[in-house]
């Protein structure tokens, strides 16, 4: 709350949504987070340096947790968060009837979440969608499910590498960041226009809203993509004076 409430008070490009140099800590928080240095209960602005991955939404524990199960990471939660949350392209609900994920090979060896993911998108019915989600998810690997950073886990060196259909490929929340940051920046744009103007018009967006979407969008990266930008472009679209 603190991180967003920043980016309006000082008029801040949405951008630092998908990643910035500081964000919002007290001690606890901190030494969760594995940074030293921060000192005290109360949440202060802490710049980051490039080693903490923690710049931006992406690093943050309370978005890792919510994309989480209670017992383990899930790719598959991670990958659908960031295509519903930030690029407005959720995919289709599963099929009925899902298998569980098979947590050992034929041998009886521990299989990593990779190689139990690769075994369920066998199905071509499954790899439609798993395409677009897993290569997402596994870059974020590195987070527990509280978003705690990692190098290993029960299987082994995690591998945070990810591959997407277009062939666009990346490793680790750097280069998920750096991906959202440029191939897919039109689309997390435009998804921040959408979700102001359904807050401000109190109802779902309709198609006829969407040529009002990218007219704010637009407006706003005249203006570097600040706050204010999209501000000003909500309050004064055909929408929200005519509601």
């Amino acid at each position: 709350e603190l991180y967003l409430a920043g980016l309006f008070r000082e008029d801040r490009s949405v951008l630092e949504l998908l990643d910035s140099n500081y964000t919002y800590l007290n001690q606890r928080l901190a030494e969760h987070y594995g940074i030293p240095n921060v000192y005290g209960p109360n949440f202060r602005k802490v710049d980051l340096n490039a080693e903490s991955h923690r710049g931006g939404l992406l690093g943050q524990g309370s978005v890792l947790t919510v994309s989480s199960y209670p017992n383990r990471t899930s790719v598959v939660l991670r990958g659908k968060w960031v295509l519903e949350n930030l690029l407005s392209t959720p995919p289709p609900p599963p099929p009925p009837n899902v298998p569980e994920l098979k947590p050992t090979a034929s041998d009886g060896r521990k299989l990593s979440l990779r190689e139990a993911m690769q075994a369920h998108r066998a199905n071509p019915v499954c790899s439609s969608c798993h395409s677009r989600m897993d290569p997402i998810g596994f870059a974020l690997e590195n987070f527990t499910a509280v978003g705690e950073w990692r190098m290993r886990d029960d299987a082994g060196p995690i591998d945070a590498s990810g591959r997407l259909p277009d062939g666009s490929e990346f490793n680790g929340p750097a280069g998920l960041k750096s991906l959202l940051l440029s191939r897919n920046r039109d689309d997390f744009v435009q998804t921040v226009a959408q979700k102001l103007l359904t807050y401000a018009l109190g109802r779902e967006l309709e198609p006829s809203d969407k040529p009002v979407v990218r007219e704010i969008a637009r407006k706003a990266a005249r203006e570097q993509y600040r706050m204010s930008a999209f501000v000003m472009g909500v309050i004064e679209s055909v929408p929200f004076q005519m509601r």
